[in-house]
């Protein structure tokens, strides 16, 4: 049962907007154990229960997230094999468990938003990575800290920042560890826009879910899908799969609605999506 208030978050549904606010602000919204069962658990109950037509995720204090908390890294199970080998195919499931706390966002159905501030790092880029669009503020930055640390990011920074940003600056970035600030990461497509502060960039990103969530949510989890399935796919493969889902999933009467709602310049009236299922049956 969704919650508004969490460790590592809080929650409010308005307007078919769904606000998921990170607020560890003390602890620079590091990512506890809190934060990474969280998360999908919030998420995943918005989309399985359709109780949004969109997300929005923020944060509080100085910087967005600061990413990985320390303490995570030394939270072992106890009882480890004493054979490296199979401790090291132990601890790739282990990461594959983490992974799927962003792989939530990509496969919520309803499209997942950021609006970010101060420092961006390390996990943090994993995460706004797997989200569908990005604003950011004008002090925002940009790190994969990892490299930093002597470590390769592995929570969904390289198979998702090189679809949204050209190689050469994901290598950059991933070699070096440096920062790139708010006006490169507009210059190169990380982010859409930048804002002067938090609040203006929250009040945009906001009002971008709320003009989202008047839209026909078929057709928008549509679009995600589909974008998706294209950027992982060749053109006749996904040329194909559009052909498929509009001859199942077009939807005349919520077309005629649309149509309606303009010539008497009102706004639609669209059915939410359906509630899934959690189990088999």
């Amino acid at each position: 049962m969704l919650q508004k208030t969490y460790e590592a978050f809080t929650v409010d549904i308005t307007d078919k907007v769904a606000h998921i606010k990170m607020n560890r602000p003390e602890a620079m919204n590091t990512m506890n154990k809190a934060f990474w069962n969280e998360l999908p658990a919030i998420v995943r109950d918005i989309d399985m229960n359709a109780r949004a037509r969109c997300i929005v995720i923020s944060s509080t204090g100085k910087h967005f997230s600061a990413g990985m908390d320390l303490a995570v890294f030394g939270a072992g199970e106890g009882g480890g094999s004493p054979d490296r080998y199979v401790a090291a195919e132990a601890f790739r499931s282990n990461i594959r468990q983490i992974q799927s706390s962003f792989n939530a966002l990509e496969e919520a159905r309803m499209p997942v938003l950021f609006a970010l501030h101060g420092g961006v790092i390390g996990g943090a880029i994993d995460m706004i990575s797997a989200g569908d669009i990005r604003w950011c503020t004008q002090d925002a930055f940009f790190t994969i800290m990892e490299t930093n640390i002597a470590m390769t990011a592995d929570v969904g920074t390289f198979p998702r920042l090189q679809r949204y940003i050209p190689e050469g600056w994901v290598k950059e970035m991933a070699y070096t560890g440096r920062r790139i600030d708010a006006a490169k990461a507009k210059e190169i497509g990380l982010v859409n826009d930048v804002f002067d502060t938090h609040e203006a960039c929250v009040a945009h990103v906001l009002a971008t879910a709320k003009e989202i969530a008047t839209k026909d949510p078929l057709t928008v989890t549509g679009c995600k899908t589909l974008i998706n399935y294209g950027r992982d796919h060749n053109t006749a493969d996904t040329l194909d799969y559009i052909g498929v889902w509009n001859a199942g999933m077009i939807p005349p009467p919520h077309m005629q609605e649309a149509f309606a709602a303009r010539a008497e310049k009102r706004d639609p009236e669209f059915p939410d999506l359906m509630k899934l299922r959690d189990t088999p049956m």
